[in-house]
């Protein structure tokens, strides 16, 4: 059902440090960067979180990668209305859901619409999403968070409510792909291996907001210290060592490996080092089974560690491919 999947889509919020910097592996092209892109070279790095907060990103293990351009960004408001205009493009949300694959849904969950981040009026159980989250009929990437919203004044803001198949769409036109698992945190990580987070291991170095996370009391009260409480405009802090921005925060980002809890276990019990690894065949999640779905990295605006700490690189969220969300984007890759 569409509202299984919704749950299962905001359900994703639910050895030794150090600073050397991953060696490269593939020269840089003698050919002119693309446009918005740089060049991550590749190298081998310790994939992974040893946090106890992260079962699924156990154990550590050994990665290689070869080099790729990566946007320095992730893709914009005004960069998907682009792709939209010219190609007539309709997002899923857009879409109503046919009602032979979601038999006994509600009509309400049938016809077009998305899960917006609805903050509660004040302090709620953490075990129930739906206190913080909710379906909106209406709600789509140029209506955010449903009708009488728009994202006029957000040109610049990652573009959101986009399902895995919207994400792929984009980067067919654009020539490019989504990134693997693996070539995501490595680019995030910048040469900074094992650290805790992708500018090293201290939260707010110095007393400086790093990223666009959740601070204040979750879900209901976010003050904003970090100067958001929805989303930023793209770069609004601190590039990490490849001059990549937002690889924390801001929005969840899309990536083009299924997801399973238990892959990085047959990885490590491979032994070696695992070289570009695509993911795994299919997707399985306990929690929710037949719900296929996709990692996601990041983390978002509402991460926290009052509930989701997933902004670390070595953290792993999960979305239901058919689904998008208000905390939702994504970037793309070319060799």
């Amino acid at each position: 059902m569409r509202i299984v999947c919704f749950i299962a889509l905001v359900a994703c919020c639910l050895a030794s440090s150090s600073q050397t910097r991953a060696a490269d592996a593939s020269p840089k092209p003698a050919k002119k960067a693309p446009e918005g892109m740089v060049w991550i070279p590749g190298g081998e790095f310790w994939m992974g979180s040893e946090e106890a907060m992260f079962p699924d990103a156990r154990p550590i293990h050994k990665v290689y990668v070869d080099g790729f351009w990566m946007d320095r960004a992730t893709v914009t408001n005004e960069q998907f209305a682009n792709f939209v205009k010219a190609t007539g493009y309709v997002t899923v949300a857009e879409r109503p859901a046919d009602p032979a694959l979601y038999p006994g849904a509600p009509p309400a969950m049938l016809r077009p619409g998305a899960p917006v981040y609805t903050p509660p009026s004040g302090p709620v159980p953490l075990n129930n999403l739906l206190n913080w989250w909710s379906w909106r009929e209406g709600a789509d990437w140029c209506h955010p968070e449903g009708p009488g919203s728009n994202i006029q004044g957000r040109e610049k803001h990652p573009v959101v409510q986009v399902a895995y198949d919207d994400a792929v769409a984009y980067a067919k036109w654009v020539g490019k792909r989504l990134p693997t698992e693996a070539e995501w945190e490595f680019a995030a990580r910048g040469g900074l291996d094992r650290k805790t987070f992708v500018w090293g291991d201290e939260d707010t170095p110095g007393g400086r907001q790093m990223a666009n996370t959740f601070q204040g009391h979750f879900p209901d009260h976010n003050s904003g210290e970090d100067g958001f409480k929805g989303t930023a405009p793209v770069c609004s802090y601190p590039a990490n060592r490849y001059s990549l921005c937002d690889m924390s925060g801001n929005v969840w980002q899309w990536t083009s490996d299924w997801y399973r809890p238990d892959y990085y276990q047959k990885l490590a019990a491979q032994g070696g080092v695992a070289r570009n690894p695509q993911g795994p065949d299919n997707s399985y999640d306990p929690s929710d089974p037949g719900v296929p779905k996709r990692v996601q990295k990041g983390g978002s605006f509402l991460c926290t560690d009052q509930y989701c700490g997933r902004y670390r690189p070595g953290g792993r969220g999960k979305g239901e491919a058919a689904s998008g969300a208000s905390n939702v984007g994504f970037r793309l890759v070319a060799q």
